[in-house]
């Protein structure tokens, strides 16, 4: 298969989840006064089913207005939109409860999903996170007792022993491992037979980005790398990480398999990158929304 059109192909579109349309107002959030101004007759309310995001006819995300709001429903403030050449404020409801579950656990929220063009995808995302982590804070971590929201939801204030707690995100090193013109790619535990895709792993305290792409690949794939260099990254609300995608040069191909967390490892040519980017060839691409799929055609384009 041609290379450089299986890359150019797969990288097309802007990286999932990022590129909200709204602007944050981070300059409002401290201001009681003007939110409070901004809760009127032409705010908007993203609509939700629990975590699940609503569509309208023309399968955009579905908007209502502030009188939608439960009684005792706590607000957040997404940001304002002034698409439209006015300025609406946007919010969303926290629900009773976060979304624990497993990112691949629901097949109805991806189909959705993938049907979102990339601003709506964005700002879901983005709330996603931001409510998921309200609904399951709602309780200090240094004394235990209930919390306020602040800040217009970017914050969480303890009365009882004045703690405040912020929205948190992970970091996750995603990396593409190279060695003699091949790259290594791996199939996760109970992944579908067939299905490879970048290595990662969250980065842990007291490391940076560089230590923990080497120690997560030679943790997963016993394979020491060297020269990390950053590509791009991804918000991904499944709850709140940020991923961060880089590239690496291993000093040897001889893998040494971690059994506890990967089924496979394996090492792929240019053209049999290329083929499974294009829908055939040896294994199963990871999907278009995720980063790993922008950093493989990345990798493949830098061969071109």
């Amino acid at each position: 298969m041609d290379i450089a059109r299986a890359s150019s192909e797969a990288s097309r579109g802007a990286i999932a989840f990022a590129g909200s349309p709204i602007d944050r107002a981070d300059n409002l959030r401290a201001d009681p006064d003007a939110l409070s101004g901004l809760m009127n007759w032409k705010a908007r309310l993203l609509a939700l089913d629990e975590m699940m995001p609503a569509l309208d006819d023309d399968g955009r995300l579905a908007w209502g207005t502030l009188a939608d709001a439960p009684e005792d429903g706590e607000l957040v403030f997404l940001g304002l939109d002034r698409s439209d050449g006015g300025e609406r404020a946007c919010f969303a409801c926290v629900p009773r409860q976060g979304d624990a579950k497993p990112r691949m656990a629901n097949p109805r929220l991806w189909q959705l999903m993938a049907t979102l063009d990339p601003g709506d995808l964005a700002l879901y995302g983005g709330a996603r996170s931001l409510i998921d982590w309200h609904a399951r804070h709602r309780f200090c971590a240094a004394c235990g007792e209930p919390t306020k929201m602040a800040k217009g939801g970017w914050q969480r204030d303890c009365g009882a022993c004045s703690a405040q707690h912020f929205p948190r995100t992970d970091p996750v090193t995603i990396m593409l491992a190279e060695h003699d013109g091949r790259l290594m790619l791996g199939r996760g535990k109970g992944w579908p037979e067939g299905a490879f895709s970048a290595l990662a792993g969250f980065v842990e305290p007291g490391e940076t980005i560089e230590e923990a792409v080497a120690r997560e690949v030679f943790e997963e794939s016993g394979v020491r790398v060297r020269d990390v260099t950053y590509v791009a990254s991804q918000p991904w609300p499944f709850p709140s990480q940020l991923m961060i995608g880089c590239h690496s040069h291993a000093d040897d191909d001889a893998l040494v398999i971690d059994e506890t967390e990967m089924a496979e490892i394996r090492w792929f040519t240019r053209d049999e990158v290329a083929s499974a980017l294009g829908g055939t060839g040896p294994f199963r691409a990871p999907p278009r929304h995720a980063i790993a799929s922008h950093l493989i055609a990345w990798w493949l384009e830098q061969g071109a």
